[in-house]
């Protein structure tokens, strides 16, 4: 009997053994899935393992000093291709359902001159969108693991949001050095960041690049750009997504090549402390695009304090002194002359972003930088672009309009601005000889875009369109003539 009860209690004891390295074993599986899954993104640079043969120190190298002339030509359309694993291509779908919602909820869009998603309301995303590894490739040769993003805000969101997957994209050459060593300091052409921007809300696509010219013929500092076509392969060959327009990053080779220095403070105002309004300075509101690390606004600060002292009515010669020695007011008229002609509603005295301000290490004074111009040349949305007057601003509200407008020194310095503008870098004959040029150029790139990929509804929209900017330069000059008689 006790034999018999000892065999029992070992086949018990056998059986809880069994029983407990099955659920050691469950565990485990449970463990390492759950490990497989917050390492998901880890594995995604498992690709290491390669050899960067097209590097050379021209094309690839952080030595070798920014080529505008290849990269940014005026006479041709270049071509990009970028190539990206289908995984990655998906985890960037995946993060933008997360932050925007499913793809084509909305039947407007940008096409149709839409809404943004939500019927018209935009989604405050915490983050910009993620970067992921991607093979570049241009004539022949190959740039490796590049980050690469989808960008923009309204944008972004309206053409996600239409069902459009002809989506901005940002290009960091160097974003993920850390993970593959062989790209460590890689450059395209001597330039590290890019964007290739949509054309969004733009079925003549010619507003950005038109608009940068006419800012940098005035003497601004502006960013080169450039028409590309673009093919993105993620996982089942090349797809045309059309035809874009390649931006020179502000924080990349504008303050580095059109200043003597790049070291100073570079902002990137977003928010309603951006209007300057008196009160509404916030760090938050004037991003950091340089010196990130130091908690040093001193310099907005100035301008603030200058702009508002209580001295701009009761002696405003002494006012304008101050504010002179701290903002560039000479360039910033000279920017708001260029800006108010050619109407560009999307920035500052109806918006409160799109524009850079740096501290110029040659005068110690905070000078304006344009930014993103695509809704440039026209009326526009919203309240529409700024009379010539500003007779539809309030000055409280836009201060370095409002105020420098009310001052018949900076007044009379502005519209004699309007006045070069007009004969020179917006001159009507001069422009309508520039649209004619460029559209012959991208007619053959800017029709073929493909369904999915495009803004145009049919080819005759973009013949409409450039028409149309002909027809505004001639209504600007016109409105230009009745403003200063």
């Amino acid at each position: 009997m006790k034999k018999n009860n000892s065999i029992l209690l070992l086949a018990l004891l056998n059986f809880m053994f069994l029983l407990s390295c099955s659920s050691d074993s469950e565990s485990t599986a449970d463990d390492l899935e759950e490990t497989e899954e917050t390492e998901s993104y880890v594995e995604m640079y498992e690709d290491s393992d390669f050899t960067a043969t097209d590097w050379t120190d021209n094309t690839h190298s952080k030595s070798a000093d920014p080529n505008f002339e290849e990269i940014f030509p005026n006479t041709k359309v270049n071509r990009l291709d970028l190539v990206v694993t289908k995984d990655r291509w998906q985890s960037m779908l995946d993060d933008m359902t997360t932050n925007y919602g499913e793809f084509g909820t909305t039947t407007g869009g940008p096409g149709a001159g839409g809404p943004p998603a939500g019927g018209g309301e935009l989604v405050e995303a915490d983050e910009d969108p993620i970067f992921v590894p991607a093979d570049v490739f241009y004539e022949g040769k190959e740039w490796y693991r590049v980050g690469i993003r989808f960008k923009g805000n309204s944008s972004l969101q309206s053409t996600w949001s239409s069902g459009n997957l002809k989506l901005s994209f940002k290009l960091d050459f160097d974003e993920f050095e850390d993970e593959y060593p062989q790209i460590d300091n890689q450059r395209f052409y001597g330039f590290k960041k890019l964007s290739l921007k949509n054309n969004y809300n733009d079925k003549s696509m010619l507003r950005e690049k038109v608009a940068a010219d006419v800012f940098t013929a005035a003497g601004l500092v502006s960013s080169h750009t450039a028409f590309y076509t673009v093919y993105v392969d993620h996982g089942d060959g090349p797809v045309y997504f059309g035809l874009y327009t390649l931006v020179e990053e502000v924080d990349d080779t504008v303050i580095d090549t059109q200043f003597s220095d790049d070291d100073e403070n570079l902002y990137k105002p977003d928010g309603d402390g951006a209007s300057f309004a008196e009160g509404s300075f916030s760090e938050e509101v004037f991003v950091k695009k340089t010196n990130e690390d130091e908690a040093d606004y001193s310099d907005i600060l100035s301008v603030f304090d200058a702009l508002h002292a209580s001295n701009r009515t009761t002696d405003p010669e002494a006012w304008r002194t101050n504010l002179e020695s701290v903002f560039d007011t000479d360039q910033f008229l000279k920017y708001l002359a260029v800006n108010t002609v050619i109407q560009n509603w999307d920035t500052y005295g109806r918006m409160t972003h799109n524009y850079f301000l740096y501290n110029n290490p040659d005068t110690d004074k905070l000078q304006w930088i344009p930014w993103d111009n695509n809704e440039a040349l026209q009326q526009g949305n919203m309240q529409g672009s700024l009379a010539l007057d500003f007779s539809d601003l309030n000055e409280e509200e836009w201060p370095l309009i409002g105020y420098l407008y009310a001052d018949e020194t900076y007044k009379l310095q502005y519209n004699s601005y309007v006045q070069d503008v007009i004969d020179n870098a917006f001159n009507a004959s001069t422009l309508q000889a520039t649209y004619t040029t460029y559209a012959s150029l991208i007619e053959p790139y800017a029709t073929t875009e493909i369904t999915g990929h495009t803004f145009l509804n049919s080819s005759t929209d973009f013949s409409t369109a450039v028409n149309e900017l002909k027809n505004h330069v001639t209504e600007r000059a016109t409105a230009v003539q009745n403003y200063l008689d």
